[in-house]
């Protein structure tokens, strides 16, 4: 399966004064970001994976990274990438927001806009991974139809890491359960 992600369906959605906008992950507002989330990783976990990202794994054709601003201001970033282009699988990693943006749907935002990349690219499930002590992470996820999974990282400990899996195919998934009911049924 092959996809041109050179043009994404947007290199901006304004919502209110919160933007997304594609940037390189060596670009000053990515780096700035995932030193911040790198940071809130160490005093979650009193370790965290390294943020040192490949930049062909999110540039075309491989992937796309993003950054949110709020105004003028970057206070969250994400990516995605092909995880296995055999069975239409994404990635979505790195996503983090800013503690004081917390709360006001920006999170939302950012994984909606991520799994459109992935609609658009034809995938067929997506994947992603946070750790246990993550609570506002689990709980989005839930809520965004993500289901958990087997770990799919080698090495990863099961006590700390939660893996999500989440299917494209059939309905649109980002209809909620009674949506899908009144489709289908």
């Amino acid at each position: 399966m092959t996809a041109d992600l050179s043009s994404p369906p947007a290199s901006t959605v304004p919502v209110g004064e919160i933007r997304l906008m594609p940037r390189r992950v060596d670009h000053r507002d990515s780096t700035a970001l995932l030193r911040a989330f790198h940071r809130e990783q160490i005093d979650r976990y009193d370790f965290a994976e390294s943020i040192d990202l490949t930049s062909t794994e999110y540039a075309s054709p491989q992937g796309i990274f993003v950054v949110v601003y709020d105004g003028e201001q970057p206070v969250g970033c994400g990516g995605c990438r092909w995880h296995d282009r055999r069975t239409a699988t994404v990635e979505i990693k790195k996503t983090y927001l800013l503690p004081a943006l917390r709360g006001r749907g920006a999170g939302r935002l950012l994984l909606q806009w991520l799994e459109d990349q992935a609609i658009g690219w034809g995938a067929e499930q997506i994947i992603l991974e946070t750790g246990v002590r993550n609570t506002a992470a689990l709980g989005l996820f839930v809520r965004s139809g993500y289901r958990p999974t087997s770990g799919y990282v080698p090495g990863r400990d099961p006590a700390i890491n939660r893996a999500f899996v989440k299917s494209l195919a059939g309905p649109d998934p980002r209809l909620g359960e009674d949506a899908r009911q009144a489709i289908v049924g």
